[in-house]
């Protein structure tokens, strides 16, 4: 499944970022194009992206479902169409995904669940993931909160299937660093919103390359749950970021969050231009090629059971 990898990376799959352009280009050029498949993206653009993956070759897809949706009727159109298309990983989340795994199993494919805690992620393991995603502190959009230096050696103790980390990664030190931890591939989300293929508004696109760490902000305020949101684009809607609520508040007139209010993680400080997809990969690809001392990940991957 992973042998067209080019890098140990995965790019994340995110509502409003994750076009069609963006997770084919991630895949031509050999990592992990992620899609978010869940009720914010009409079926039509959902199975669109399947056609378009057909006989694409490159690295594999990813595509992100609610782990309810594995027991949901509501449900069954997407998932029949993700059996048609055999696709190979599913990145489930929020809930038991131990249906969802036993109908992905059906047809060859592979759960991964998205946890950020070690309750979750022990009970994830027990209800038959195959991998896990540890999103960790830094991350951009709904964030974690534990370190991945106590994260990721923690789940590792307790599960050999693939661990994917997520949280403040946008270099090649960072892909290095989450495989040292024990780790085995590494997700970048807001450096890739900062490509061109990207789905965002331009404004959001080029703020990336704009703010630095200090200007990251979290936040329950805009819907319930913290996320990290970039404090200029809080300040651009009338917010002030200093006075808000701890739990959600009603927004300004015709203001949506994630569509006007723009979300990033740690990581965008360390993003310096917009940069299409295929230079960022080689880019990356180069530089983590030259850091000394490389884990052996192509020899970890061949041999998890999977």
């Amino acid at each position: 499944m992973f042998g067209e990898l080019s890098l140990p990376l995965m790019c994340a799959p995110m509502s409003i970022a994750s076009s069609v352009p963006l997770a084919l280009a991630c895949c031509r050029a050999g990592v992990i194009g992620g899609w978010q498949g869940g009720s914010l993206t009409p079926f039509e653009m959902f199975e669109s992206y399947l056609e378009a993956l057909d006989g694409i070759g490159g690295a594999p897809p990813i595509v992100n479902l609610p782990a309810r949706w594995g027991r949901d009727p509501a449900a069954a159109e997407r998932i029949d169409c993700l059996e048609r298309h055999r696709v190979p990983l599913v990145l489930s989340s929020l809930g038991d995904p131990s249906a969802l795994v036993e109908r992905v199993h059906g047809w060859g494919g592979r759960v991964i669940h998205d946890v950020t805690t070690m309750k979750h992620a022990e009970k994830a393991i027990a209800a038959g993931a195959d991998g896990l995603m540890l999103t960790c502190a830094g991350a951009g959009g709904h964030t974690g909160f534990l370190t991945p230096m106590a994260f990721v050696p923690a789940v590792r103790r307790r599960f050999d299937g693939l661990l994917i980390v997520a949280g403040g990664i946008a270099d090649a030190h960072g892909i290095a660093a989450a495989l040292a931890l024990g780790g085995d591939i590494a997700c970048m989300g807001t450096r890739f919103i900062a490509t061109p293929e990207s789905g965002v508004a331009e404004g959001h696109r080029t703020m990336i390359p704009a703010v630095g760490v200090d200007d990251i902000m979290v936040s329950a305020a805009m819907n319930g749950v913290p996320a990290h949101w970039m404090r200029p684009s809080v300040e651009a809607v009338g917010l002030d970021p200093k006075s808000l609520p701890s739990t959600r508040t009603a927004m300004p007139e015709g203001v949506r969050p994630w569509r006007d209010i723009w979300s990033a993680g740690q990581s965008a400080g360390l993003i310096d231009m917009v940069e299409p997809v295929a230079d960022l990969v080689a880019r990356l690809r180069r530089d983590f090629n030259a850091l000394p001392a490389l884990p052996d990940w192509r020899g970890r991957l061949a041999d998890i059971a999977f």
